[in-house]
């Protein structure tokens, strides 16, 4: 890839981002162009990778083809208005702020400018994240492919329309906090049959690891792969009828349902 691709937000979301190009080679660290209100974190980038850590937004802006917006949603208009006169009319702006809309976006930016909006998740940490990926009508086919190329240096991504994206956000975007909250609570329950602590985290998390991993190598239902697990008269059986009781996938739902719900009143205030 030849473009030159900036970053304006160096926080953890920003940097995983940075970090996953970096180490597929697809980019060199000369064609990276980055700005953080704390230079200290381009400056290590810049010892590390060669990469250029630039005074400001709005320098970043001018040097880049493709400029990540990697700032939190409360300061992200105030930053796209800052940026907007140094954006070339070919350069593609991507957000990864929740909750504010590409026409958010474009009414500070210019209606007529290239747009994505995507939304990850945390595990894009450690190169597991799930992106979404929505492109304006600006955007061609091969610009998407060139995001998404981007975007799977850290994880898998997918095209979405907009009107999807805060079902995107109760699936991928809050979920992980659900899985950790999953973990901890099949780790306590280990801990009271007896299992140390640092082992409990561990058993749990790789059985989650491992239990997704065979839904998404597989391609069979869910249901179907707890089925296999479930002996008749079995332990397993024992205590899905438990989480039954309780309303687990009830529960799980409303989860979802309420971050939904959340999403779309941020896009709308």
């Amino acid at each position: 890839m030849d473009q030159r691709i900036g970053f304006i937000g160096l926080g953890n979301m920003g940097n995983a981002i940075l970090q996953g190009i970096l180490a597929s080679n697809i980019v060199s660290g000369t064609q990276m162009y980055v700005y953080d209100p704390h230079p200290d974190k381009g400056q290590i980038l810049n010892q590390n990778y060669a990469i250029n850590n630039l005074d400001s937004a709005r320098d970043v802006a001018r040097e880049s083809d493709i400029v990540f917006v990697a700032v939190k949603p409360n300061v992200i208009v105030d930053v796209l208005s800052d940026i907007q006169k140094e954006l070339k009319k070919n350069t593609i702006v991507i957000s990864i702020a929740a909750g504010i809309t590409i026409k958010t976006i474009a009414k500070c930016v210019g209606y007529e400018q290239k747009i994505v909006r995507v939304m990850p998740n945390t595990p894009a940490l450690v190169n597991a994240a799930m992106c979404s990926i929505t492109p304006n009508t600006e955007i061609t086919d091969e610009e998407l492919l060139i995001v998404q190329k981007l975007l799977n240096c850290i994880g898998e991504t997918e095209v979405v329309p907009e009107y999807l994206i805060d079902a995107v956000i109760g699936a991928s975007g809050s979920s992980p906090a659900f899985v950790f909250m999953f973990i901890e609570a099949l780790a306590d329950g280990a801990v009271k049959g007896g299992l140390s602590r640092k082992q409990a985290y561990k058993f749990a998390a790789q059985a989650v690891l491992g239990s997704a991993k065979l839904l998404l190598e597989t391609g069979k239902h869910p249901g179907e792969l707890k089925d296999m697990v479930c002996s008749p008269a079995g332990t397993t059986i024992e205590g899905v009828h438990a989480l039954e009781e309780k309303g687990f996938r009830a529960a799980v739902i409303d989860a979802v349902e309420a971050t939904i719900k959340k999403s779309k009143q941020m896009a709308e205030s």
